[in-house]
């Protein structure tokens, strides 16, 4: 066992508090990473707060980006010293996989949501003999140290953005910006609106401006998001507070109705208004996770029909990690994805101040450095 330290989560919706505890060496198929930086995801809160299960005490943190320093037996490829971001868990031979789509991989669940190794239930961290609940996402790297799959690492080279930045194209900016260039696929000329200006709308702004979208059109209640926004490419911004009708808002722009809209919020009057102001054979994406389980569309099967509306739920943005961190990566070095600008450092012992910063509006993307 190896000490390091980590914000522990003890109680649901509790604060996280800093402890020392133990890292097991990586067992065969797994390396241990040095957390250089991690980001904050939404997604964590809604685990710390128990809107999904996680066993606690456990260690949460999904947007990992540091360096192996040590390799399980049977590991190939990577080597100590190798940079990584680390991604989502995925199995590698189910027919999603097979099909480079390791988000809707058929063990996604177990394998991201667990808190154990699946073989045989254990954990890599303990306290004191405490078992301490690890492998969320196959990673919790809430951590300065975090033991995880080979599979859910990704060498990076040649980036411009320091190491510790690097995480979140892990999960929330490569969910935003793989939403419109890879699950719309929008093309060059075509219209978006993207509801909710936090870091995975924002990515998606970017990744509309890279796929040549000609008119990209930014809901959100932030002023200083919307202004963001158009520093990153979108035409349009909409305050919904002075909008009136939402759709009609969105229609006075493109009358024709929208080609592809994406919605972060999760707020069901908000996706009915993107659906609304689609146009003819339009598509609107979903990644925003609604604050009720049980919250569902109002829709009209006849409506959907007639103009050929499509709704695409989407996950960690249709993306083959291997393959689209490094090209977010490049779009960067070019200049067309900045999203190091979205981003504030923290560090980890303050994970709690961060929280409640980012939850009022005072910064976009959370990075937390051990």
């Amino acid at each position: 066992m190896t000490e390091a330290t980590a914000a522990v989560l003890r109680s649901p919706g509790g604060d996280f508090t800093l402890e020392r505890i133990e890292v097991a060496a990586p067992r065969p198929g797994e390396v241990r990473v040095r957390v250089l930086g991690v980001g904050l995801c939404h997604t964590d809160l809604i685990f710390r707060d128990q809107r999904a299960p996680f066993a606690l005490p456990g260690v949460l943190g999904h947007e990992g980006a540091g360096v192996i320093e040590s390799v399980g037996e049977g590991v190939e490829g990577l080597a100590v010293g190798d940079q990584v971001v680390i991604g989502f868990s995925s199995c590698g031979a189910c027919p999603r996989c097979e099909e480079h789509l390791p988000s809707y991989c058929q063990g996604f669940v177990p394998l991201n949501y667990a808190g154990r190794r699946l073989d045989d239930g254990s954990t890599a961290y303990a306290k004191d003999g405490e078992r301490i609940t690890s492998h969320f996402f196959g990673q919790s790297s809430f951590s300065s140290l975090t033991v995880t799959r080979a599979r859910n690492v990704v060498k990076v080279d040649g980036s411009k953005v320091a190491l510790e930045l690097l995480g979140p194209l892990g999960c929330g900016f490569q969910t935003g910006a793989g939403g419109v260039m890879n699950a719309l696929a929008c093309p060059a000329g075509s219209s978006i609106a993207v509801f909710g200006g936090g870091p995975v709308g924002l990515a998606a702004v970017m990744g509309a401006a890279i796929r040549g979208c000609s008119t990209i059109i930014l809901v959100e209640p932030i002023a200083a998001r919307r202004e963001i926004a158009r520093e990153l490419g979108a035409t349009h911004a909409i305050d919904p507070a002075e909008a009136g009708d939402l759709a009609d808002a969105l229609r006075a722009i493109v009358p024709a109705g929208l080609d592809f809209a994406f919605d972060t919020s999760g707020v069901v009057p908000v996706i009915e208004a993107g659906l609304a102001a689609l146009g003819s054979h339009g598509a609107i994406g979903l990644v925003g996770v609604p604050a009720r389980a049980d919250a569902a569309l109002n829709v009209r099967i006849a409506g959907l029909m007639t103009p050929g509306h499509r709704i695409i739920g989407i996950i960690e943005g249709d993306s083959d990690p291997q393959v689209f961190i490094p090209e977010l990566i490049a779009h960067h070095g070019a200049g067309r994805f900045p999203f190091d600008k979205l981003i504030k450092t923290f560090p980890l012992a303050e994970i709690n101040e961060a929280i409640a910063a980012q939850s009022r509006g005072e910064c976009i993307k959370v990075v937390l450095i051990p």
